[in-house]
């Protein structure tokens, strides 16, 4: 029987300031007390001071004297989470022509037509949650824990750059028609062909991240 995962209060507050944190709502610098963040989400200081102790440990945030400081991802940062996203994705995505259930292709199927039906209404919203919707079907699917939950992980981090990348309309179709071009390898089971399209996917998106940030950095 299949146990069901209990969402804490600290869990909670967790993702919030986390998804706040990638996003760009707080910035490198910015100082956070459990006092104004239990204020603003309505909740006692204890899961405020766990879900702190938790981002100090993803190294989003670090401790300072009494203060909690906003590192959030810095430039190095990046550059490895690009990196090693580049590898691991291809991977992934190879992995996947052993494991993938047809009901995962279907939903891949379903992933890529949307996403070209939200590029044509250049509704960058919503193309982001697609986008990450097909990368994480594709992990799940790959048959590792380990990979998934690494991947998943790259991926949020990457949230407030990708959300920048995916606004520009002529990267967010060829996104798409990558995307297709994997689906395509994956439903004929050519495991070569879609690892080479993967990391291929990947890098251009690095390639278009890093020209995104070229101007300034704000991390």
């Amino acid at each position: 029987m299949a146990m069901t995962k209990v969402t804490s209060l600290a869990d909670i507050v967790y993702e919030q300031v986390e998804r706040d944190i990638l996003s760009g709502v707080y910035q490198r610098g910015d100082i956070l007390t459990e006092l104004k963040l239990s204020d603003k989400l309505k909740v006692s200081r204890t899961p405020v001071r766990e879900a702190l102790r938790r981002l100090e440990q993803d190294d989003l945030v670090e401790s300072q004297g009494k203060s909690i400081v906003v590192v959030g991802i810095t430039r190095e940062d990046l550059m490895d989470i690009l990196d090693i996203r580049e590898r691991l994705e291809g991977l992934a995505t190879a992995r996947c022509c052993a494991h993938i259930t047809r009901q995962q292709l279907q939903e891949l199927d379903e992933i890529v037509t949307l996403q070209e039906f939200y590029v044509d209404r250049q509704m960058p919203d919503k193309i982001l949650e697609s986008d990450s919707r097909f990368h994480e079907t594709i992990y799940a699917a790959c048959g590792s824990r380990v990979f998934e939950k690494e991947l998943v992980m790259l991926n949020k981090k990457l949230q407030r750059h990708r959300r920048q990348s995916v606004s520009i309309n002529q990267r967010a179709r060829a996104s798409a028609q990558e995307h297709q071009d994997i689906f395509r390898a994956l439903a004929a089971g050519d495991a070569r062909q879609a690892e080479d399209l993967a990391v291929r996917h990947v890098r251009l998106a690095r390639e278009n991240i890093l020209n995104t940030v070229a101007g300034g950095w704000e991390g």
